[in-house]
């Protein structure tokens, strides 16, 4: 099943209090259908709950375990897994959209465009949630243009820089693209988790300023041009993320990140009450709740101040 027929499974004209509820299943679907299309949409960790508030368990195991053997002896030394919990909590959110009977009258798709307005939205909610796990601060400041959509809720990003281990390139080379940059953040991951796993996170932009920095150094001094470290500095992949900011770079293992949300999805329409019958629109609501957090903040290094 679609994104297309669970919008119109689940969206009902009714006032019922449960209307527009998807089953879990439908939850489920529908919320990796929305956002798998986006960069991370298939790298990151992604759990479906049904409370707002829980821990997610993570499991560790110590290394050097192992022992001698002596035959016919036992040490009693046992080894145990280690068990840690990471907390969420979700925040509702919602969608809302409407279209005028006119609109649909008008256009060539008819009864059709609203299924393709409806497809649009949730495709660009899929990018909005990419960019608010990203990018989400509570701390935005009132007066800022994107203000109520920022302070949602902590995203990766400010996470990192609140709890995490954060290369500073503002005082360093004024900030320019290098490649002491990736070494700097290296240096700051404990080996343990530089196990071929991590990637760079990055903005389109700082890839091609990436790439420019190679040409010039070429340019300037001859050689061949590795592509290798232009995909790969340091042996580790560059994955370009839209909505991540151009001046910042992050290093982790994706599946690090985690989004939380819960089975409590609905999508409402109507065509009915005051409002409907006044202005000759079709009302629309997507809601649904998320939260977005780090299984482990000391396997995550962001860099900023890069210019």
């Amino acid at each position: 099943m679609n994104n297309q027929q669970i919008l119109k499974a689940g969206t009902t004209t009714t006032q019922d209090v449960t209307s527009g509820l998807l089953s879990p299943e439908q939850s489920k679907k529908f919320l990796k259908q929305t956002f798998e299309a986006t960069a991370l949409g298939g790298l990151i960790r992604t759990e479906t709950r049904k409370a707002k508030t829980g821990e997610i368990d993570k499991i560790g195991i110590d290394s050097r375990i192992i022992r001698k053997k002596t035959e016919n002896t036992d040490d009693e030394k046992r080894v145990k897994p280690k068990f840690a919990k990471v907390e969420y909590a979700t925040t509702a959110i919602r969608l809302p959209w409407e279209i005028t009977e006119e609109t649909i009258r008008e256009n060539i798709e008819g009864e059709g465009f609203e299924a393709t307005v409806s497809n649009l939205m949730t495709t660009q909610l899929g990018r909005d949630m990419e960019d608010i796990y990203l990018n989400g601060d509570t701390a935005t400041a009132a007066n800022h243009v994107d203000h109520d959509f920022l302070y949602i809720n902590d995203g990766w990003i400010t996470q990192i820089a609140k709890g995490g281990h954060v290369e500073d390139r503002a005082a360093k080379n004024n900030g320019a693209v290098d490649i002491n940059l990736f070494y700097d953040m290296l240096k700051q991951m404990p080996d343990k988790y530089n196990d071929g796993t991590l990637k760079w996170l990055c903005s389109p932009s700082f890839k091609q300023k990436w790439e420019q920095h190679l040409y010039n150094m070429h340019i300037a001094n001859g050689g061949g041009l590795s592509d290798s470290i232009m995909r790969a500095p340091a042996g580790i992949e560059l994955l370009p993320v839209p909505r991540m900011p151009g001046d910042k770079l992050m290093l982790t293992n994706p599946k690090n990140l985690i989004v939380v949300n819960t089975y409590d999805v609905k999508i409402r329409k109507t065509i009915e009450g005051k409002d409907a019958i006044m202005q000759d629109k079709r009302f629309y609501v997507v809601h649904l709740d998320f939260d977005s957090i780090i299984e482990e903040m000391d396997a995550a290094v962001l860099g900023k101040g890069i210019k």
